[in-house]
């Protein structure tokens, strides 16, 4: 799971929370700008590691939650280069609301379908992505969904991709 700060505080922990439940070892990786983030409404978390200290063969995917982290997230070369990491290994790649900011800096997004905030449909599309509106949209990989309210079925597609 990706964090900064400004991080959308349900669509950070509702998935942190629930893939533990599942049994999944969920680490935090931030930017390397601190060692603890707050999100929009007050929430924090540590962070595990930066993004230099691990290993995509470590790793099932990726998460990057939305709020106004991803525009900072998506500012670090270390985060893009980890982001690209995934996606040429075909690993989970997951987002929901303005999270898709950091997969369209990654340079990633070119010929698959995704949902995210209308925010940033635009942007989506600029990015090659082929924009539908719904809670959970599952292409390859890729998994992405709206805003918080899709969260149940943004973790049901997470965690049935996971084998969970």
């Amino acid at each position: 799971m990706l964090a900064e700060d400004g991080f959308e505080d349900l669509e950070l922990w509702y998935p942190v929370l629930r893939l533990r439940e599942e049994g999944c070892e969920v680490l935090i990786i931030g930017s390397g700008s601190s060692n603890t983030y707050k999100g929009k409404y007050g929430l924090t978390v540590e962070v595990d590691k930066n993004p230099e200290e691990i290993s995509t063969k470590e790793f099932n995917g990726i998460i990057v939650p939305g709020g106004w982290a991803p525009d900072k997230l998506r500012r670090y070369d270390s985060i893009k280069r980890l982001v690209r990491d995934f996606s040429v290994e075909g690993k989970l790649l997951a987002t929901i609301c303005h999270g898709g900011w950091v997969f369209i800096s990654s340079g990633i997004l070119k010929g698959y379908r995704m949902t995210c905030v209308n925010a940033i449909i635009d942007d989506i599309k600029n990015a090659g992505a082929e924009y539908v509106d719904k809670e959970v949209v599952i292409d390859r990989n890729l998994i992405t969904s709206r805003t918080p309210k899709d969260l149940p079925a943004y973790m049901r597609a997470i965690i049935e991709y996971l084998g969970k």
